[in-house]
């Protein structure tokens, strides 16, 4: 069975080699107003986290593909956290402090998967991606806990059983955190 890939097809424009792609969110960024009611790229990346989750390689077909990884790749760090916490308020504070902490881009040598994403172009392109990455962590952060910690408040163990899981045997975060 093949691994889902990102349905916005349409890009009108990029950061490297990865889509800026419009999403649903109220935290400032360079990232367009999704305007449409229908899924944006976050809301993509929750619905095939858990089918992805699972696979080890991963044929990239489009740049919103990439954006996609990314976005898999934090839900997991999203969800490391996660297991730690003992409340939905400790978890929205732990989200935060994850999603605004320093993290390395593309060109970076800490970023995991320099083979995959261009290096930016210049610095102006480097603090575009950076201010864009930025966005859509704080806006992931803030779904995932609304996904893990639903209408009753606590954890649901059907998201954080994926805690461990890598996906393309990377991770953003260094080896031991």
């Amino acid at each position: 069975m093949p691994a889902y890939h990102s349905s916005f097809l349409e890009i009108n424009q990029r950061i490297g080699n990865m889509a800026l792609l419009p999403i649903k969110t109220n935290f400032r960024g360079p990232a367009p107003m999704f305007t449409n009611k229908d899924l944006d790229i976050i809301d993509e990346a929750l619905y095939y986290f858990k089918a992805n989750v699972f696979f080890r390689t991963y044929e990239i077909k489009s740049e919103a593909d990439r954006v996609l990884i990314y976005i898999t790749l934090f839900i997991t760090e999203c969800l490391k956290k996660l297991q730690k916490c003992v409340n939905q308020n400790q978890a929205a504070n732990e989200m935060f402090s994850l999603a605004i902490s320093n993290f390395d881009i593309p060109g970076d040598s800490g970023f995991p998967l320099n083979s995959v994403y261009a290096k930016p172009a210049n610095p102006t392109e480097a603090d575009l991606m950076r201010q864009y990455l930025q966005q859509i962590r704080q806006e992931t952060a803030a779904r995932v806990v609304g996904k893990v910690y639903g209408e009753d408040g606590k954890p649901s163990k059907w998201w954080l059983c994926f805690a461990k899981k890598k996906f393309m045997d990377k991770s953003l975060s260094g080896p031991g955190q």
